[in-house]
């Protein structure tokens, strides 16, 4: 039997992952057509359908259930290629550390600190992947992940680094134009929201005890940096996380508003598998990240 090209694979991999040709195409470097050219190839070289072809305009993809059966079992064997890849660099070539981690912790905390550790440690490769989606658990590709979340974390090797918390702010020209003093002077002004916390605003209300607050627009977006960033701007006032947003603080292009802070049941931690607890380099890179989130 001939295999398929394991080109067709990852980009029917891609596609499926994304539910677009157009998204595939932009993530693979290649044209729409392209990818519908290698899925159709796919296809009639297994002699099954994998995606549903509905009407022209549906934007979303579907897959077939052999689709959705087949990509499971791709998911595996590309995870397992890229380990047994990457394990063979580690035995006899340069360590890589596969790192895995919420964009806005990358951003204000790894990112800017990183450089300390590679000249430290020149002989490790660390390939650092972000997702606007942050993952709840430790995702099978990555050797060391940092989470955001309260478990349980069955399986593996946890180290909690701090305590997620949020806190109102906004920048210095916002709080010039929007005289705020007190809770009650919220209402009216423009409040933002990230998406994937619609309620912070109502918890952090109900918290202190206070009614909720009435704002004159709500201004959503869909990740933590984007809500930043338009708190910077001036855009509006937002729940920022408290510990992450120190150095903006410090800068002085974000003034706290209040010291009353919204509390979760979440914390940041580092993730591995217990069968890397042996791992130099992961043991190395987990204790320099640790040791980073204790310096203020």
């Amino acid at each position: 039997m001939r295999l398929p090209s394991l080109k067709f694979l990852k980009t029917f991999q891609v596609a499926a992952k994304l539910r677009s040709f157009k998204a595939a195409a932009e993530e693979l470097y290649v044209t729409p057509s392209a990818v519908s050219h290698q899925i159709k190839a796919l296809e009639e070289q297994l002699g099954v359908t994998l995606f549903e072809r509905g009407a022209r305009g549906v934007r979303t993809l579907e897959l077939t259930d052999a689709g959705a059966h087949y990509l499971e079992h791709i998911n595996d064997i590309f995870s397992k290629l890229e380990s047994v890849t990457e394990q063979l660099q580690i035995r006899y070539g340069r360590t890589i550390i596969r790192l895995n981690v919420p964009p806005f912790f990358a951003n204000e905390m790894l990112l800017p600190r990183l450089a300390s550790f590679s000249q430290a440690r020149e002989e490790t490769d660390i390939r650092i992947e972000t997702t606007f989606s942050a993952p709840k658990t430790h995702p099978p590709e990555a050797d060391l992940s940092i989470v955001v979340g309260s478990g349980p974390w069955d399986e593996l090797v946890v180290h909690e680094l701090f305590a997620q918390s949020f806190i109102v702010a906004c920048s210095p020209a916002f709080l010039t134009d929007n005289p705020i003093s007190g809770y009650s002077d919220l209402n009216g002004k423009t409040l933002l929201v990230h998406e994937e916390r619609r309620e912070a605003w109502e918890r952090w209300a109900h918290g202190l005890g206070i009614e909720q607050i009435k704002p004159n627009r709500l201004v959503r977006l869909d990740t933590m940096s984007a809500v930043v960033l338009a708190a910077e701007q001036g855009v509006g006032v937002a729940l920022v996380p408290a510990r992450l947003s120190a150095d903006r603080f410090r800068a002085g292009s974000l003034i706290k508003l209040f010291d009353a802070e919204l509390a979760t049941n979440e914390s940041y931690v580092i993730l591995h598998r217990r069968e890397d607890r042996n791992r130099e380099d992961l043991q190395e890179l987990t204790r320099w990240i640790i040791e980073q989130c204790r310096v203020e």
